[in-house]
C-alpha cells in the first residue's frame, strides 16, 4: 500500500477518536527510517491507547499488519510502526517534553483537516 495512502487511514482513525493537533510529517528525504511520522495528542492515557488501537484495526481491515508498538501500557507516549508511517500518540505533556515536529524542522509539515462532520 503506498505510504501515502497509509497516512490517510491513519489520519482518519485518528480523527475517529479525537485526536486533537494531528500532524503529519513527510521525512522521506531525511531519513531511511520511514516516509512519514503522524503525530497526534490524546487528552488521558486511555484515549492515547484508544487512538493507537484504532490506527491498528483500521489498517488491519486494509492488510497492513503493523510492524510494532510501544507505550501501550503506560499510556503518556505510544508509538505504532507501520513501516513507510510511524504513528506517534502522546499525552499533551509529552508531546511539548519531546517536541517532535522541531526534532524534524525542516522536513515538510502539515496540519490534518479535522472534518467537523
Amino acid at each position: 500500500m503506498p505510504s501515502a495512502e497509509l497516512v490517510k487511514i491513519a489520519v482518519a482513525a485518528l480523527e475517529e477518536i479525537k485526536a486533537t493537533d494531528i500532524t503529519v510529517i513527510d521525512v522521506k528525504e531525511k531519513t531511511s527510517i520511514t516516509d512519514f511520522m503522524v503525530i497526534a495528542s490524546g487528552s488521558s492515557s486511555r484515549q492515547v491507547k484508544s487512538l493507537v488501537e484504532n490506527v491498528v484495526e483500521k489498517v488491519k481491515e486494509q492488510g497492513v499488519r503493523p510492524i510494532g508498538s510501544e507505550g501501550l501500557d503506560s499510556g503518556e507516549w505510544a508509538l505504532l510502526d507501520l513501516g513507510d508511517v510511524v504513528v506517534h500518540v502522546m499525552l499533551p505533556t509529552a508531546r511539548q517534553f519531546y517536541d517532535l515536529e522541531r526534532l524534524w524542522q525542516g522536513a515538510e509539515q502539515s496540519r490534518a483537516q479535522h472534518s467537523a462532520e
